[in-house]
């Protein structure tokens, strides 16, 4: 119907809905840090959180299963680099340790389904 919203592939995908879930928290912890002019490690996690769900997106566009695999291994360091900002921050005690280890908990979910979509690719 011409007043339905268009609907993309990676839409359907349970990775990119986590994504996006999760980079609502980690925007929510950039506004924080932003507030208390930490603006470098905003900036750093802003980035970072968008590039998981850019990527998965991206790569659901490619014409090849291993092309799109090359997108979610991206998409899957991204959860790395959220989770050293994450350490970072509570090292220098500027998070709290229940969030992080909650943030550091989901990135790790999320990291192990990526990798697990990987390998479906595969097969």
């Amino acid at each position: 119907m011409a007043n339905d919203p268009p609907k993309f592939r990676f839409m359907d995908l349970e990775i990119w809905k986590d994504s996006i879930e999760l980079a609502e928290r980690l925007l929510d912890v950039a506004e924080q840090l932003e507030a208390r002019r930490l603006y470098r490690f905003a900036d750093q996690l802003r980035g970072s959180s968008l590039s998981v769900s850019n990527n998965i997106a991206e790569g659901s566009g490619s014409d090849s299963k291993r092309e799109f695999s090359n997108f979610l291994n991206i998409a899957r360091r991204s959860t790395f680099e959220n989770a050293n900002v994450i350490f970072v921050l509570e090292k220098r005690r500027l998070m709290e340790s229940a969030t992080a280890t909650e943030i550091l908990q989901r990135l790790d979910h999320l990291c192990r389904k990526i990798t697990n979509f990987q390998k479906s690719l595969r097969t």
